[in-house]
């Protein structure tokens, strides 16, 4: 398998390239500027790696929740570079991305990512017997004191330094509260979608506002 992925959801924007089972990466944490440098980033792994678009199997992308604008750019990028050499896309959650870093079998891993305006982005995921994690809940976007998590095994998120109201839910639990989301595992995930058969072409690939989501419903 040969996959490009790229995300652009928070503050790190990342690249990572998997040719075969050898990886080639970028990534810069940086509050603005993730449209000026994702290009010259994806051009540095495809040249390091001797290949070109057409050679790849599919181009993966973060597909939120995260920031607003950050989650446009990925989808603008990857659209544009999919489209161009005709190459199939797929969106992977960001919450699921940052819970892979941390899959061990067994856990049951629940996501907290600092959404702003007083809320998180939340969701609990389970560990696959391929090691591959897969969400064992709704993605939410909710207070803080929403977030309930049953038979939790361990804590991953920047909402958990954001909101520490959050870790003294479960004082028990160890937390790893720097996790922001990678290229690397959503080329992971992104890769097993592939391989399914679920890839989607460039004009589909689209991105997951849970806010819009939310305000939707309340005004149904």
């Amino acid at each position: 398998m040969k996959i490009l992925a790229i995300d652009t959801a928070t503050e790190r924007c990342s690249v990572a390239l998997c040719i075969d089972g050898q990886w080639y990466e970028r990534a810069v944490d940086t509050a603005r500027g993730h449209a000026d440098i994702v290009l010259p980033m994806v051009d540095d792994v495809l040249k390091q790696a001797g290949v070109g678009l057409r050679d790849l199997d599919g181009v993966a992308y973060g597909r939120g929740p995260g920031a607003f604008t950050g989650v446009r750019i990925a989808i603008g990028v990857v659209q544009g570079l999919a489209y161009g050499a005709e190459l199939s896309t797929v969106g992977v959650s960001n919450l699921a991305a940052v819970a892979q870093q941390f899959a061990t079998p067994g856990a049951r891993i629940l996501v907290c990512m600092d959404a702003r305006m007083n809320e998180v982005y939340w969701a609990v995921f389970e560990v696959g017997q391929d090691g591959h994690v897969r969400a064992a809940s709704e993605e939410r976007v909710t207070a803080p004191s929403a977030v309930v998590a049953d038979g939790t095994t361990s804590l991953v998120g920047t909402g958990f330094k954001a909101y520490p109201e959050l870790e003294r839910k479960w004082p028990e639990l160890p937390v790893q509260s720097d996790a922001l989301p990678r290229a690397r595992e959503i080329a992971l995930l992104g890769a097993a979608e592939l391989r399914a058969g679920r890839g989607e072409p460039a004009a589909r690939a689209r991105p997951v506002y849970l806010r819009d989501k939310v305000t939707f419903v309340k005004g149904a």
